[in-house]
């Protein structure tokens, strides 16, 4: 889909801009940061006075939009980071007016039977527990946190319509949403007249491509805007092999990036050689290839100092050329694999 960009990109050299483009949510009319800044690292690997901090350099950077869900902070405890999200925005009145807030439903809460999933009941009673936690009074994007099998489509758009209808909730987006689950999704919500999806939130990155067979052309179809979430695949295209040779890895270290570093210590080194020769930092490059991507809207970043936060910022000015992005998409065909739900 067409992406309204409210700044011309920067070339090599370049001082970088002062503020991040920006694009529609999907279809709809609301404009957000082409980059989110997510909070899954809050409530456990940054303390809540740096998080705090963090949220505040970004509005002031111009990233208009703070993601989280209600599982987020599950290291301390279920809904500690809406909670802190919550702290922040009662910190001034005028800011939640500046603010494009997100969050999700779906993953289970407790060990309730009934406290998880996309059911009208769950749905509707996990909102109005996010509010409270986030203390607003509604949420601009509502985002269902992984498909519900158990759940049917008429389910879902009911209790979703109902929480726009009531003000509680502007936009209703997805996330790790196969391509048929879109399809299914906006078919459903047309019947009913209602305008479905505006946004899909996935795993996307040089490592794992696998949304370009389906999801993309899926997105694309129907208006769906697609933000990539893991744009370095937890460190792993950060400069993993530099840092973990320094002693300096952390998230490269462990999780997502150290599942796939055995199997792919090859073609990262070639990366990472890729990203000396052109003289640009592998993290920036990464984000950058994120972004160049046809039918990308934005990434999330999950940053946890500042450095981290301005390094995001600059992969915004940076224009890989045509023959740059042929090398890295040769270097990472293999990463496209199987569609999700296939």
């Amino acid at each position: 889909m067409s992406e309204d960009r409210t700044q011309a990109p920067h070339t090599h050299g370049q001082p970088p801009a002062p503020r991040p483009a920006y694009t529609r949510l999907g279809r709809s009319a609301t404009l957000v940061s082409r980059l989110w800044l997510g909070t899954v690292n809050f409530s456990g690997r940054v303390e809540d006075a740096d998080a705090l901090r963090l949220m505040d350099q970004a509005l002031d950077r111009g990233v208009n939009c703070v993601d989280t869900a209600d599982i987020y902070g599950w290291r301390l405890y279920k809904g500690h980071t809406e909670e802190l999200v919550g702290q922040w925005l009662r910190k001034s009145g005028a800011r939640r007016d500046d603010v494009v807030l997100a969050t999700k439903v779906g993953e289970p809460m407790s060990e309730r039977v009934n406290d998880t999933g996309l059911s009208a009941r769950h749905i509707i009673s996990a909102c109005e527990q996010s509010l409270r936690r986030l203390g607003v009074e509604h949420i601009d994007l509502y985002q269902m946190h992984r498909m519900d099998e158990a759940a049917r489509w008429e389910e879902i758009w009911q209790a979703m319509d109902r929480l726009v209808a009531d003000g509680k909730v502007r936009y209703v987006g997805s996330s790790n949403f196969a391509g048929w689950h879109i399809a299914a999704a906006q078919e459903n919500a047309a019947a009913r007249r209602s305008l479905g999806l505006v946004s899909e939130q996935c795993l996307y990155n040089l490592a794992d491509r696998h949304i370009e067979r389906d999801v993309l052309p899926a997105a694309r179809a129907y208006g769906v805007g697609v933000f990539a979430w893991s744009p370095l695949h937890g460190g792993l295209l950060s400069g993993a092999l530099r840092k973990l040779a320094a002693g300096t890895a952390v998230k490269s270290a462990q999780g997502r990036a150290q599942t796939l570093l055995p199997g792919m210590r090859p073609v990262i080194e070639a990366y990472e050689r890729f990203c000396d020769r052109i003289g640009e930092h592998p993290a920036e490059v990464g984000l950058a290839w994120v972004l160049s991507r046809p039918g990308i809207s934005g990434a999330v970043i999950g940053p946890r100092t500042t450095e981290q936060l301005d390094s995001a910022l600059r992969a915004l000015d940076l224009v890989l050329g045509d023959a740059e992005l042929a090398e890295l998409d040769a270097l990472f065909t293999s990463a496209v694999g199987q569609a999700p739900g296939s």
